[in-house]
């Protein structure tokens, strides 16, 4: 009889720490198993709030489109495509720039809005990825686990949830940006009631628009939250297969065009490789970076400063012949 009492303590045990987690991504982190010891595999509790986000997309049919809605969608993609690109790529993970405390807390929060965990977690994880990029620790490399896994597949891992604060000692020492990380659903829950507020606000008071509050809630919180993360995901998945290489790096790093238009100049991934020390990623003058105008024009108010640029002698060296270039798009 012991056996199959234990059994249900059991599943309620993990049932009880997996929502523990989700709202508070530490939850007796000092309790769990070694990361290192847990297997590379889905875990289907971590992989609910994903799965969750994707079929919510499919209540469009539903609900329909309109022009306030679709842009509004389009908007918050940009401005929160822009928090994850220039604050928690550019600034929490490679510091290719300074700023007030203030500042890099509101963009923490504007990204942590994009439901890809919080600005510590994310820094973490990308310090990881330039250490041991395409090599046997990468945690995301198809060149190492395929392009599925290293797309999305590793998120829904047990093995990759944990905050290795060890690799972000800069950042950690910030208790905002820590509770920001640590309670990671809470402004995603925030922004989502946000949201449906708007939705509810044009439905009542401006029905011309064509409105409804299901109507926006799907397209700005649904749809543009999938697919900011998916263009997020193609760094690591698709610039890591498909483009072209301008320079040898210890990786397969490549730089593309349609990824720069998606992800506002990250597309430069082969360049960032060379040298992620710059808060450039487009090199050359023809090579649109639309994050790096953005955080050139907020230096421009004081509000960031002592951008890091590249050396000379780095936009040299990839000034090779055409035919010595890998095919790619």
């Amino acid at each position: 009889m012991e056996p199959s009492k234990s059994k249900p303590r059991n599943l309620l045990g993990t049932a009880f720490l997996t929502f523990a987690q989700w709202l508070d991504s530490d939850y007796r982190r000092d309790d769990l198993p070694d990361p290192a010891t847990l297997p590379e595999r889905v875990d289907w509790q971590r992989t609910l709030p994903f799965i969750f986000l994707h079929l919510g997309c499919l209540a469009v049919l539903w609900v329909g489109a309109s022009w306030p809605s679709v842009a509004a969608a389009g908007f918050l993609y940009l401005i929160r495509m822009f928090a994850i690109t220039g604050f928690y790529h550019r600034y929490f993970s490679h510091k290719t720039f300074k700023t007030s405390r203030f500042v890099q807390f509101l963009f923490a929060l504007i990204g942590n809005s994009s439901m890809q965990r919080g600005p510590l977690w994310w820094a973490a994880t990308h310090r990881h990825h330039h250490k041991h990029s395409d090599h046997e620790e990468d945690i995301h490399s198809p060149v190492i686990s395929g392009f599925g896994w290293s797309h999305i597949g590793w998120l829904t891992s047990m093995k990759n949830f944990p905050t290795a604060y060890k690799n972000i000692p800069d950042l950690a020492k910030y208790p905002e940006l820590v509770f920001l990380n640590r309670y990671d659903q809470t402004v995603p829950f925030a922004y989502g009631f946000l949201m449906l507020g708007i939705g509810w606000a044009l439905e009542s008071f401006f029905p011309q628009t064509g409105v409804t509050l299901g109507q926006f809630f799907i397209w700005t919180f649904f749809i543009s939250t999938t697919v900011l993360l998916h263009g997020t995901l193609f760094i690591n998945s698709l610039a890591h297969v498909w483009g072209k290489r301008r320079y040898e790096t210890d990786d397969d790093s490549r730089n593309s065009w349609l990824l720069t238009l998606i992800t506002l100049g990250e597309g430069w991934h082969n360049n960032h490789h060379r040298y992620p020390h710059s808060v450039r990623q487009g090199f050359r003058w023809w090579e649109l970076d639309l994050t790096y105008y953005g955080l050139k024009l907020l230096s421009w108010t004081g509000l960031i400063w002592d951008l890091r640029p590249v050396p000379k002698a780095v936009i040299e060296e990839g000034m090779e012949p055409a035919a010595n270039r890998q095919p790619g798009a």
